[in-house]
């Protein structure tokens, strides 16, 4: 199933998704906006998740591509609750090259759509960092609001940093459903 939004296709994750994932996912500046300090991912990882993904059914997971086919991230529902209607969102830019082109805007945009539209979702939420100030910029004009801090959760080069809640409900995205960066 392919997601196409005004700037991105957002399509099923494929195996020869795999070495630009690891090569993004062990990259520092990465690593440090979009999972925090981790051990590093090997292809062979990678790989068996990306095998995993068709059989799991709380979670839906996409490779944002350019319109002209350039693989750029990935982006997804991490968990989905359906009883309580409810699923945590996350994205990932790892090509520095199409940063700032507001192709994250739009795969965030796509997304949220999706889900509330064909998921029938009433809430979105999403956790981030403290210092991803320009993922926070991105997700207030989406419409997020902090609902949560908890302080001192992330560890990184000797420092602590808190991690932001955010939530997004269904009948806060129509104004913010157009939003630009």
């Amino acid at each position: 199933m392919k997601i196409v939004g005004e700037k991105v296709v957002l399509r099923p994750i494929t195996l020869a998704d795999a070495v630009r994932f690891v090569r993004w996912m062990n990259e520092r500046e990465v690593v440090w906006l979009s999972r925090g300090p981790a051990k590093k991912l090997t292809r062979k990882e990678e790989c068996k998740w990306i095998k995993s993904i068709p059989k799991l059914k709380d979670q839906k997971h996409f490779s944002i591509s350019t319109l002209n086919g350039v693989h750029i991230g990935g982006i997804g529902f991490k968990t989905i609750d359906a009883l309580n209607r409810y699923a945590e969102i996350a994205i990932v830019i790892g090509d520095k090259r199409y940063l700032n082109k507001k192709l994250g805007t739009d795969a965030m945009r796509t997304l949220i759509n999706w889900g509330f539209k064909k998921l029938k979702l009433h809430r979105i939420e999403l956790e981030v960092y403290e210092y991803n100030m320009h993922g926070i910029r991105l997700y207030r004009r989406l419409g997020f609001k902090v609902e949560g801090k908890m302080r001192e959760r992330v560890r990184w080069n000797g420092r602590y940093y808190a991690v932001l809640q955010m939530g997004l409900l269904r009948s806060e995205w129509p104004k913010h459903s157009h939003a630009r960066k």
